[in-house]
């Protein structure tokens, strides 16, 4: 397998006229000579790395592969949303409707009404359908996405010993001579070394949906605007090129922003708020209402027990039971109507955040606009 011919070809020092790092911490790899870089990365673009060299670096830094974050257990998942938001509060009414039971067999020592024991169940009930409903919905999303992630090629073609083979991308290693044609995904962040009409898209990185022609000459102190670069998981829309790889896994540029975005606290979404603002309400005007019947109960001698059953009852009936089956349906149906059109969501509550943005603040207006 060989590259096409080559149209471009850099042997000489960059224009700013840098010279070789002296730090391999600083991000200079697309400014200094090739020279200087191979030296560094102990390579050579016409033999690249031999086979020893290449398991003792893969040895040495891992895979070529970004570190996924820590995924909750599914059993984990599913509970949440047994007993996250109003599904607690639906959860502690069929708790009080059991006690309420109970406490009426107790008191008159023969079996009573079963209307609390029929609210406890079917309060129960609801909150395993919804749950498992939510669960099952954002499940098939997720599944989804995840399907995309297989689809990227898994090999890349190395230069290694003087020869050329296929090897998984997890393998590659800082100092490897990869080739890259048109439809292959990006396999690392490589300095571009020989450039036959080589263009990126660069959407997944940068937003830019324009193909970018890439070149062998630095243009840019920003390593992210220079031509000479291409980056880990960006695609190949055009032409080929042949470049060294000089960052993988964790330490590409992807890899830090999903190092970055791994580290931001996980913010409730507007919907999530309300009804947390609704539960504080209603239980407090539920337990307020219920204690004052409660006094007024025992003071005209009703006794504790039935006192207390009023309690409970009271408590119960302010909860809106039919409030978390109609949300969840009609969040469901809005992310269908979303899907519909090519639009995913993990958490369904991220269909009411989408619902409720009035401005979005953007440098990418074309890119959102007319998808340039």
């Amino acid at each position: 397998m060989q590259i096409p011919q080559v149209l471009e070809e850099d042997t000489s020092p960059c224009q700013d006229g840098v010279g070789a790092a002296t730090s391999h911490t600083v991000e200079d790899e697309h400014l200094i000579r090739l020279d200087g870089l191979y030296a560094r990365l102990n390579t050579s673009p016409d033999y690249g790395l031999t086979e020893v060299q290449a398991r003792n670096l893969y040895a040495v830094n891992g895979p070529n592969a970004i570190t996924p974050l820590q995924q909750r257990s599914e059993i984990v998942k599913f509970f949440r949303h047994l007993v996250g938001g109003f599904s607690l509060l639906l959860l502690a009414a069929s708790v009080l409707s059991f006690v309420a039971y109970a406490i009426q067999i107790y008191a008159d020592n023969i079996p009573g009404t079963v209307l609390n024991l029929y609210l406890a169940i079917i309060l129960l009930g609801l909150v395993l359908v919804t749950g498992v409903f939510t669960y099952y919905q954002e499940a098939k999303s997720e599944k989804i996405m995840k399907n995309f992630i297989k689809l990227a090629p898994k090999r890349t073609t190395v230069l290694r010993g003087g020869e050329l083979y296929e090897v998984p991308v997890e393998e590659l290693v800082v100092g490897d001579i990869v080739d890259v044609n048109s439809g292959d995904i990006v396999p690392a962040d490589i300095r571009i070394i020989r450039n036959n009409g080589f263009k990126v898209d660069n959407s997944s990185l940068t937003g830019e949906s324009d193909p970018q022609p890439r070149s062998v000459f630095s243009t840019a102190l920003n390593p992210l605007e220079s031509k000479n670069m291409a980056f880990f998981s960006t695609c190949a829309v055009e032409g080929n090129c042949r470049g060294v790889v000089v960052r993988t896994g964790d330490r590409t540029k992807m890899g830090g922003i999903a190092r970055v975005t791994g580290m931001t606290l996980a913010e409730k979404s507007p919907l999530a708020k309300e009804i947390d603002h609704f539960i504080t309400f209603i239980t407090t005007f539920a337990v307020t209402i219920g204690v004052i019947f409660f006094v007024v109960a025992v003071a005209t001698g009703s006794g504790f027990a039935y006192a207390f059953i009023y309690l409970i009852g009271i408590i119960t009936a302010n909860v809106p039971e039919g409030l978390l089956p109609t949300l969840t349906v009609c969040l469901t149906l809005a992310a269908q109507r979303l899907k519909a059109r090519n639009c995913l969501f993990f958490k369904l509550e991220a269909v009411e955040t989408l619902g409720s943005t009035s401005v979005i603040c953007t440098d990418k207006t074309g890119t959102l606009t007319a998808n340039k």
